[in-house]
């Protein structure tokens, strides 16, 4: 890792990249390149080893299936499919999966989410899903556009779920909305990323840099050092990371990215990854704190 990365310059080459209208949505090569990019820079290289396919089973709702096997006198559930035939499958979903780079389809263990394939509309007719689709009064839609919402992505446990407007079905890369607690407390469908690649190199951002690189966590981390830390560093120019209770943003410098979380009930409140041990020396010695002790290496053992 001898070159350094400026992220300080993040939201530059992301803004470039960036979708300027609905027509321009199709031009989703420069916006892979910089997902690959990203992933190299971190240490990500594809194993080579077993993918998951997008038509792979659900396991987690297989695992549902089996609770209801072993109750057998329950009726069957007679509703409605989960997936509306009749709208079309954006192009930039459908990319995705394809990349030989795809960090997700190599390396599932890492996300900790589940894929809907194909995507499954909110409300579900099928009952499985547990969002809403839009009130009629969203920013998303007109009150005359289909108010649903396609899901393509879920948490875990499916507290959260990521999909994007029905209505805008047809565009190679619609915007990403996350079902989740909104600035006001309630729950709802909130914009999560500008487009369908742009969410996954988010995605490929909170998943993927935990692991890879060297991390400080701090728990309190008080108002005086936050100032410091978006004083030096700049946001890296994404919509906050929502999922369960995070609200997290990111900053970025040399080699580094800082995640500020302060509502989170089980990450920190601020989270500082780097590409190096030395680079989180550096922010140390520029934000004038001493994390020498607090140091833990990547997971992945990646030096």
């Amino acid at each position: 890792m001898a070159e350094i990365i400026d992220y300080g310059r993040f939201r530059e080459r992301l803004e470039s990249v960036r979708p300027a209208g609905e027509a321009d949505m199709a031009g989703t090569g420069a916006r892979w390149e910089l997902l690959r990019e990203f992933q190299e820079q971190w240490g990500y290289m594809p194993t080579g080893g077993e993918r998951w396919e997008r038509e792979a089973p659900d396991l987690h709702k297989e695992y549902l299936a089996g609770l209801k096997a072993a109750h057998p006198g329950e009726p069957e559930d007679d509703r409605p499919e989960s997936v509306d035939p009749r709208i079309p499958v954006p192009a930039a979903l459908d990319e995705w999966w394809n990349l030989p780079f795809n960090s997700f389809a190599d390396r599932s263990e890492l996300y900790e989410t589940n894929p809907e394939w194909p995507p499954t509309v909110r409300p579900d007719p099928g009952g499985y899903g547990v969002s809403d689709g839009l009130p009629s009064d969203n920013p998303f839609t007109e009150p005359d556009e289909d108010p649903r919402v396609c899901v393509f992505m879920a948490e875990n446990q499916y507290c959260n779920e990521w999909g994007y407007p029905a209505a805008r079905a047809h565009l190679a890369d619609p915007p990403v909305l996350v079902s989740a607690l909104g600035d006001d407390g309630e729950e709802g469908w909130i914009r999560q990323a500008h487009s369908v690649s742009e969410f996954f190199l988010l995605l490929a951002l909170v998943r993927l840099l935990p692991h890879y690189g060297w991390t400080v966590e701090d728990d309190e981390p008080g108002e005086e050092l936050l100032a410091r830390v978006r004083e030096k560093l700049t946001p890296l120019g994404f919509e906050p990371w929502r999922e369960m209770t995070c609200r997290s943003e990111y900053y970025g410098g040399l080699d580094v990215i800082v995640c500020h979380d302060p509502q989170s009930d089980y990450l920190s409140e601020l989270t500082v990854y780097g590409r190096t041990r030395e680079a989180l020396e550096h922010l140390a010695q520029t934000l004038g704190v001493d994390w020498s002790e607090d140091v833990c290496g990547p997971e992945s053992g990646h030096r």
